[in-house]
């Protein structure tokens, strides 16, 4: 099975390294162009781009692909089978769709139809979500609207973040992509719609989505400090100054909304419905991540010190 690979994060290095040890024949990756990056802004290849190199693959950087009549003359060439991807970062135009025998297989890392969009990781924990999985589907020309071909459900443990739960998903998505195109290949699968009633959306995050709202619940909260791992967090301010919040955990005491308490090395955070976080890790603006008993030492709050104002 000839098959073509676009992808670009770490999340999609997992299934290229799968696809490849199960022989599947791959002569062209598409990946993004290097990208700047650090503070001398050097060039840095994706993390597909390095994989790829590491299996000996053809790689691809075009800057565009919708009009690119250079890139469709070269997929026509190749009459791959299918075309898979995994974060690629572009939308797949019409001619691309419309190429493979077996169609634009794509892995979302949902359970679609919920969580549609560029952020499914981030925000199944900010919702509170128990569970989530990854789903193989065919791309069509909506956004994660095409036909379910398998799904793999996976818990959410209460202490999962985005940067630990994003992994996991990724395994278990590439072993699901390698058995979604044998199953394609022996006529095992049957696509099905989704049902665009359950749908919900998970739209790419905003620096803004991380500002603590606290007329949410302790828990409300505590789930997006997890889901918002490591951009955009979840910061407030205290004495005037950015201050994130970088973990937590729910707690039984007592502390008034907005309001800071410490009772020896711990650090209390009121929040709405009279609920409590216990803040265990915290970066104020311009320093490092420190744990609580640090910041107690060195900035000392007040009893009923606000915070977010």
């Amino acid at each position: 099975m000839n098959l073509v690979f676009c992808g670009t994060p770490q999340f999609a290095v997992p299934t290229l390294e799968k696809l490849a040890e199960a022989g599947f024949n791959i002569p062209l990756v598409l990946t993004q162009p290097d990208r700047p990056q650090g503070r001398g802004l050097e060039l840095v290849a994706s993390p597909v781009k390095q994989t790829a190199g590491k299996l000996g693959l053809t790689v691809h950087q075009p800057e565009k692909i919708k009009t690119n009549e250079d890139l469709r003359s070269k997929l026509v060439t190749l009459a791959p089978d299918a075309i898979v991807v995994v974060g690629y970062g572009r939308i797949i135009p019409a001619w691309m769709v419309q190429l493979p025998k077996y169609g634009n297989i794509n892995l979302h890392a949902s359970l679609l139809p919920k969580y549609r969009g560029a952020a499914p990781i981030q925000w199944a924990i900010a919702s509170g979500e128990k569970t989530t999985g990854v789903t193989t589907m065919r791309i069509d020309e909506g956004l994660d609207t095409g036909d379910i071909l398998l799904q793999q459900e996976l818990g959410i443990f209460e202490d999962d973040t985005s940067e630990t739960l994003a992994p996991k998903l990724a395994a278990i998505g590439a072993e699901l992509m390698v058995t979604t195109l044998r199953g394609l290949q022996s006529e095992a699968i049957t696509a099905r719609p989704q049902d665009n009633e359950q749908a919900s959306l998970a739209p790419i995050l905003k620096k803004e989505d991380g500002r603590i709202d606290f007329g949410r619940t302790a828990q409300e909260i505590y789930n997006r400090v997890r889901g918002f791992q490591p951009w955009p967090g979840a910061f407030t301010t205290f004495r005037g100054r950015m201050l994130n919040i970088t973990a937590a955990k729910p707690a039984s005491e007592k502390v008034a909304e907005r309001e800071l308490l410490a009772k020896g090395p711990q650090l209390f955070l009121g929040c709405g419905g009279d609920t409590c976080l216990e803040i265990l890790e915290l970066q104020p603006a311009g320093k490092k991540r420190m744990p609580s008993r640090d910041f107690i030492h060195g900035y000392q709050p007040r009893e009923g010190e606000p915070v977010g104002q």
